[in-house]
């Protein structure tokens, strides 16, 4: 690959960091925002406004749901679609396109997935109902984790920024495989069949490189109906879409429909989806909390899987690929450093409460869910911020 071409995918990846970490502050201030509501006066209008009705109908075919399950499956199918067009220009452009550059990421990736689940599962042995929760700490937040990288800015070396991109990015295309495998139930076949005939849609129009935007919108309209009505998340229809999205550039100098899909979309999941989905999915009632609550085996479960999973399963992962040379150390990185990048890799916030709402639907189980996110979510953070604020190097003087 050309130097130019080098540096292109090195300014891509830094301006996806910069709208990552932009909107990790917003979805912040969206969850204190919902812990604030749910315990205060105004829990009553939280609850309200979560219970709407919301319905849209075209002739026999209705759609009704409360505000809060539109959310869930509605717009954050927006955002699983922007993730499959990240994943797809990374894998395809990106710092995951060749063998090499992959190979480090996808094992801290896989070790950073393995370990949290079969901490959860030790946590939540001989309970059948409760083992329904083993994937929800195996999941990371990018948002979050770059933006307390963000925060310590140049002090950290770029390629440590960007082995945590990646991470993250592989980190969710498991997230996805693992919702569609195991989070799924009672199929319609009709649905899935119609479905699949709006796949070969889209891939026809891929391969005719068709780089209007009107037939992959309306494609996968239908697409997203017809999982929804299946028996299959929602959202997985979004990934379906981005991975039809021609990258190949619509004329010379100009980006791809895939490019621009991107870089549109990328304000509105930043600032308006993910913040609404913390909004919605982080508001839980401490009223009456103590210790022994969080001592419980599914949030106990998930905060230690987040925190000691993610840590040991990254860093031990990233060790073993670096000492037998399945990939390099990121340039400038020193050991605790990446010690570090696996606590961030413990901030699961929207992943895992998304796959937490799978596996337990029951709002009764809601808080313990949610607790052991936020509570396993924030030692994470706080932790990987000081190993790496301990050992950064000083900022540059002005």
């Amino acid at each position: 690959m050309t130097t130019a071409g080098r540096t292109n995918r090195r300014r891509s990846a830094f301006e996806f960091l910069h709208h990552e970490a932009a909107g990790g502050i917003i979805l912040l201030v969206a969850a204190i925002a919902a812990l604030i509501a749910s315990n205060s006066s105004l829990q009553w209008l939280y609850d309200h406004f979560l219970e709407v009705p919301v319905g849209v109908r075209a002739g026999a075919l209705e759609i009704q749901k409360p505000l809060l399950l539109w959310i869930n499956d509605g717009l954050m199918a927006i955002f699983f679609f922007l993730v499959g067009l990240e994943i797809k220009r990374e894998l395809v452009r990106g710092e995951l396109s060749t063998f090499g550059q992959a190979a480090l990421p996808a094992v801290a990736a896989a070790g950073g997935m393995i370990v949290p689940a079969l901490i959860y599962v030790v946590v939540n042995w001989g309970d059948p109902a409760a083992l329904r929760g083993w994937a929800i700490p195996a999941a990371t937040d990018i948002a979050f984790a770059v933006g307390v990288l963000a925060v310590l800015g140049s002090r950290v070396p770029a390629s440590l920024k960007i082995f945590l991109l990646a991470l993250a990015i592989l980190d969710d295309l498991g997230a996805i495989l693992i919702i569609a495998l195991f989070y799924t139930e009672n199929l319609s076949w009709f649905s899935l069949a119609v479905a699949a005939a709006g796949v070969l849609v889209l891939w026809t129009l891929n391969t005719r490189n068709v780089t209007r935007l009107a037939p992959y919108a309306l494609t996968g309209l239908v697409i997203w109906v017809c999982v929804l009505k299946s028996g299959v998340h929602a959202t997985l229809a979004g990934v379906i879409v981005a991975f039809a999205i021609p990258l190949t550039p619509k004329g010379e100098g100009e980006l791809s429909l895939l490019e621009e899909l991107e870089r549109g979309l990328h304000p509105w999941v930043a600032f308006a989806v993910l913040p609404l989905f913390a909004f919605a999915n982080a508001g839980v009632s401490l009223r009456g909390f103590s210790l022994g609550d969080l001592l419980q085996p599914i949030p106990f479960g998930i905060a230690a899987g987040l925190f000691v999973g993610k840590t040991v399963g990254i860093f031990t992962a990233t060790w073993l690929a670096i000492t037998t040379g399945v990939g390099a150390r990121p340039d400038g990185a020193s050991w605790i450093q990446i010690l570090g990048v696996g606590m961030l890799g413990g901030i699961g916030f929207t992943m895992s409460l998304f796959i937490g709402m799978l596996a337990f639907p029951d709002p009764a189980q809601a808080a313990p869910l949610r607790l052991g996110v936020l509570a396993g979510s924030l030692v994470s953070a706080v932790a990987g911020y000081m190993v790496l604020r301990a050992t950064a190097r000083p900022a540059p003087k002005l």
